[in-house]
């Protein structure tokens, strides 16, 4: 019997990570002194974490938040390198080819487990090409409008959607990223034909659909909050499994008119392959006493996030279980980049 397309967005990995949260106390414990004895001396110098999109958008606040932090425990300058394009595939392979002496860092996200289903020809292999490191959190795609669209209501939005076949279009961050996968997933779900424009990064996203030039924007609540706290976005639907905490009038999706719809991001840090295992370890056990602090946690929940923990090893795992996934939603969908 053919999976629905609810059923294929769903997944377990957040059980992995779960588990990872519930033993994170043991596991960190463990992995600092491992990486104490095996990387002491690390690290020695600044240390670059490379962001594959431009700033402004949910990676991009993500990463500089954990820098900001790794620098105070670090006591080393965490320097952020914005190296957007080419739907992201240019600054994963800087750092897939970067030296594996933890000094070349990537931030990666949900994105990164569904561009092979899009792009036939990648110069890196999202999994052999790297070492996990640590999950850093997890947030809801949204889907809205620019105020101007007479729609007050995502049933509004399809009805009109469905009276204007192929007329409406909606902004994404990138092609073949989260947030083109969770547009297509509406469509496929709401039986309605948006159609997808593509940019380089959730800012020139954002501005144009604040703008009016593009109808509709599909992105991550987290990068867009702001904006629709301003009034200069109106949320229709949260793409998270109930509604989040930090902005609790928005309706899911799913109770907003397109049942069984589900689509959120999660975000961690990778490495070159070839990453030595205690300096992993080390980086996981920093980052993983980060995300539970009590200060974090706030700053994710007023991000619309959720700050999540795993092992390296559990995290590859989440990263692996993804890319099987949203391969099963592209062909679904017949999505293709190249």
């Amino acid at each position: 019997m053919k999976k629905s397309p609810s059923r294929i967005c769903r997944t377990a990995w957040w059980v992995v990570a779960l588990a990872g949260i519930l033993a994170a106390p043991l596991w960190f414990a463990h992995a600092r002194a491992q990486g104490e004895r095996v990387a002491s001396a690390y690290p020695a110098k600044p240390i670059r974490i490379i962001v594959p999109f431009p700033p402004g958008g949910s990676n991009d606040i993500i990463g500089r938040y954990v820098a900001q932090k790794l620098t105070a425990r670090l006591g080393q300058q965490i320097v952020i390198d914005n190296r957007a394009g080419a739907d992201a595939i240019i600054g994963t392979q800087l750092a897939a080819t970067a030296v594996p002496d933890g000094y070349t860092l990537l931030i990666v996200s949900t994105t990164h487990t569904m561009t092979p289903a899009t792009h036939n020809k990648l110069p890196y292999d999202p999994l052999r090409s790297f070492t996990p490191v640590a999950l850093i959190g997890t947030g809801p795609v949204m889907i809205g409008t620019y105020p101007g669209l007479q729609v007050s209501s995502l049933k509004d939005l399809i009805a009109l959607a469905k009276a204007k076949p192929g007329e409406l279009h909606y902004a994404s961050s990138s092609a073949g990223g989260v947030t083109h996968f969770a547009g297509e997933l509406f469509n496929m779900m709401a039986g309605v034909k948006i159609v997808h424009v593509a940019y380089k990064g959730g800012t020139p996203a954002i501005t144009d659909v604040i703008a009016g030039h593009v109808p509709v924007l599909v992105n991550t609540l987290a990068a867009v909050l702001p904006h629709v706290r301003s009034g200069r976005l109106k949320i229709l639907g949260v793409g998270s499994a109930t509604r989040t905490a930090a902005l609790p009038e928005a309706p899911t999706v799913a109770e907003a008119g397109v049942p069984g719809y589900e689509a959120s991001i999660w975000w961690g840090t990778v490495g070159p392959a070839g990453l030595p295992r205690g300096i992993a370890a080390r980086m996981n056990a920093e980052i993983g006493a980060i995300v539970r602090e009590p200060e974090s946690v706030k700053w994710f929940t007023a991000q619309a996030a959720d700050p999540l923990a795993a092992t390296p090893d559990e995290f590859g795992k989440i990263i692996a279980a993804d890319m099987i996934k949203w391969g099963k939603v592209a062909k679904e969908a017949g999505l293709s980049v190249q």
